[in-house]
């Protein structure tokens, strides 16, 4: 195979076992099914969807916290689930991850240099220590801290600040592809577009692909080349972020972009609003067809029994039996 991709999904599927009980019948919920998508080199896929989607499921499977039940993961064209030993350690090498509680995820036992210093260590990056610190001055510096900062401790930092010590310990190793898991949401507002600027800058200069999880979809669009949208485990629409933001196709889509509060009151009081009606299907017994029938205006007996495939529509594609009606001009 001679792709052009960094990273493939092929219909990759992620089971939990929430049985309660050790007498209890057997339960599982699919957080993610069948989803497939490819990222390129220097490119930033945004993931959106409402909370319990499986956006953050999916990102933790590719990174291997989350053990896939189904489908292939391919990092320039090679298998990487299942991999050991000084491949495994090259995989995480090249594949990091940025949390979204910049706190949780930092060693508050350790100063900032230790925390920066550990992944170099861990892979045995740099020929000695006084290289290491250099390179963690310098990782401060990127990320807009000072170089006093490396003797302090994660508790003494903001939460923006703590968010940018953990983009820069991603950094330490020097990696070709980042998850970010909704790595500002848990930020003050005035705070996040400094993030999503910093990760841009980021990007420009390393050519790294990022993989953005996100709820918002405005803001993903301000980040994002292009843009899949999760309904219940499944990927119902993917296109240039441009075409999903300006032109949704799924009915789904149009529902979360309604709920963008729009500060002009002219414009908003003018807008049409999608309420979607019916009720959100439990995880534990999804409808047997399409996974949004419950809550959809179009839905119909075909919704309710077969699940719908993507297919093209214009220049983006989506999940839907219904995409000229739904986008059919009144």
């Amino acid at each position: 195979m001679n792709s052009r991709h960094y990273l493939e999904l092929f219909h990759l599927s992620v089971t939990y076992d929430v049985t309660k009980g050790l007498f209890s019948p057997r339960q599982l919920v699919r957080a993610v099914n069948d989803v497939s998508f490819t990222i390129d080199s220097g490119e930033t896929f945004g993931l959106v969807g409402e909370s319990g989607c499986g956006k953050s499921s999916l990102g933790r499977a590719i990174v291997g916290i989350n053990k896939p039940s189904g489908g292939k993961i391919l990092i320039e064209d090679e298998e990487v689930t299942g991999l050991h030993g000084r491949a495994r350690r090259e995989f995480r090498q090249n594949v990091q991850m940025i949390f979204q509680d910049p706190y949780a995820s930092l060693n508050p036992r350790m100063t900032i240099g230790e925390i920066l210093r550990e992944p170099m260590e861990i892979h045995h990056l740099y020929r000695n220590a006084a290289e290491r610190d250099e390179h963690v001055v310098e990782l401060l510096r990127i990320v807009g801290l000072k170089p006093d900062h490396i003797r302090r401790y994660p508790h003494e930092f903001s939460g923006g600040q703590r968010q940018r010590i953990s983009i820069a310990r991603t950094l330490a190793v020097n990696p070709r592809f980042i998850i970010c898991d909704e790595p500002i949401s848990a930020l003050d507002v005035s705070i996040q577009a400094q993030i999503i600027n910093l990760l841009k800058n980021i990007q420009k200069e390393r050519n790294i692909a990022y993989l953005f999880i996100a709820h918002d979809i405005g803001m993903v669009k301000h980040i994002s080349d292009r843009i899949g949208v999760m309904y219940l485990g499944h990927l119902v629409e993917t296109g240039s972020s441009d075409e999903v933001y300006f032109h949704p196709l799924h009915p789904y889509t149009k529902a979360l972009l309604s709920a963008i509060p729009i500060s002009d009151p002219d414009i908003g009081k003018n807008r049409k609003r999608v309420i979607l009606q019916g009720e959100i299907p439990s995880p534990l017994n999804p409808p047997a067809g399409c996974p949004f029938c419950t809550r959809c205006p179009y839905a119909d007996e075909t919704c309710r029994n077969k699940k719908p495939e993507m297919r093209q529509y214009g220049n983006h594609m989506a999940a839907c039996f219904h995409l000229d009606e739904a986008n059919s001009v009144s």
